[in-house]
């Protein structure tokens, strides 16, 4: 259980000013290797790491975890300490979310950082450094993207809907017959739920097993924005747990989630 007397005495206003800064430079770090052909080793799980993910999370930890001693730590690149289970503040980190893409040179990446309390993120800045894009929240502060307020759109109608989804979903045929237009996918998960929270799609599904690490900024971001970040039967998630492995989710409105929950469970179960 956490320990209440190490609770932090900062505020989330505070801790957003320092991991959006955090977020910026190790943006700045990744374009130094973006393009230039980085070293790529495969995970034991088959997913791609580069040097550029591993100088990011050593960045990243040094500023924050220096800034914040009493922080717990938890991060795609760093093995899982389960002294996090304990401290009621952590950092929740994915250094390039959308690795493949970085890799292929392609622009849907980011930084992803978020600052989690109480088992929901409080804080969060996602960068998107080839777009140069910054998005921030803080609890109850709303978000915004460089500097602007954002808002979920306010499409109440499934079919026509703009829907964000992982490769493995397009030309499914309950999500055709539904009438939902599947855009482009989006590598950076963090990123494709991101752009539910600034209104340019109306949703974003994300399947089974995405981590803590993927999903805590951009959760935040849309709940701000006004919309909702939850499993295939409404449930919002929760952080800092044993296990950081998450089910299928969708990001939308209110006013989408019911309708487009039951289209995804039908295809994902």
């Amino acid at each position: 259980m956490p320990d209440a007397d190490a609770s932090p005495a900062t505020s989330p206003a505070e801790d957003l000013d320092l991991i959006a800064n955090a977020a910026r430079e190790a943006g700045r770090l990744a374009m130094g290797y973006f393009g230039h052909d980085p070293r790529v080793w495969n995970k034991e799980n088959n997913s791609p790491v580069t040097e550029a993910d591993l100088a990011l999370d050593q960045y990243l930890a040094r500023e924050l975890r220096g800034a914040r001693p009493g922080y717990g730590w938890l991060s795609e690149e760093t093995t899982d300490d389960k002294a996090r289970l304990t401290h009621e503040r952590l950092f929740v980190v994915d250094p390039i979310d959308g690795t493949r893409a970085f890799i292929l040179g392609e622009m849907d990446w980011s930084v992803s950082v978020a600052v989690v309390e109480g088992g929901r993120p409080i804080a969060a800045a996602l960068y998107v450094p080839v777009q140069e894009e910054l998005y921030l929240a803080t609890a109850g502060d709303g978000a915004r993207l460089n500097g602007m307020a954002i808002a979920v759109n306010g499409r109440s109608e499934l079919s026509g809907a703009h829907v964000a989804g992982p490769r493995a979903l397009r030309e499914r045929t309950a999500l055709l017959e539904a009438g939902i237009n599947q855009d482009d996918p989006i590598r950076s998960l963090a990123l494709r739920i991101a752009l539910v929270a600034d209104g340019r799609r109306d949703a974003a599904i994300a399947t089974a097993r995405s981590n803590d690490w993927d999903l805590a900024a951009a959760d935040l971001l849309v709940q701000e924005a006004g919309g909702q970040l939850t499993d295939l039967d409404g449930r919002t998630l929760r952080y800092n747990r044993a296990d950081v492995r998450h089910p299928a989710l969708i990001a939308t409105s209110p006013a989408l989630r019911e309708a487009l929950g039951t289209v995804v469970r039908g295809v994902l179960g």
